[in-house]
């Protein structure tokens, strides 16, 4: 993944989202409790396995950035994803904010997997 940037999704100023931190929401989940929730952009690196479109977003490395920060995706922005060449977009949720201040460490970064034999480490530069 690269080119990770914020995107700032026009939902968000629907009342139902309050801004507790520069682009970062906290809105109620189905439980009725806090969801701190915020969005990336990003362009994949199909030479690294990742996916070849927005439309097919690949599991990795974007399960090992949800396991890393305590994050899961909340919203795919399917009309946006299927729309785009290249860009992703993707909304990412915790009940915990610190959770999403960590994973907003990756704007301006690039972050990749790389395999040693059975091992899979997350790079993050």
């Amino acid at each position: 993944m690269k080119q990770i940037e914020n995107y700032a999704a026009d939902k968000y100023s629907n009342e139902a989202y309050k801004e507790v931190e520069a682009n970062i929401y906290r809105i109620l989940d189905e439980d009725d409790e806090d969801l701190f929730v915020t969005s990336l952009s990003f362009v994949q690196e199909p030479e690294l396995k990742e996916g070849s479109s927005p439309a097919e977003i690949s599991d990795y490395p974007l399960e090992d950035i949800m396991d890393k920060f305590y994050c899961h995706i909340s919203d795919f922005y399917t009309e946006l994803n299927e729309k785009s060449e290249e860009i992703c977009y993707l909304e990412f949720g915790s009940p915990e904010l610190v959770d999403v201040v960590n994973l907003r460490s990756i704007i301006g970064k690039h972050v990749y997997n790389v395999e040693d034999g059975d091992n899979v480490t997350l790079v993050i530069e």
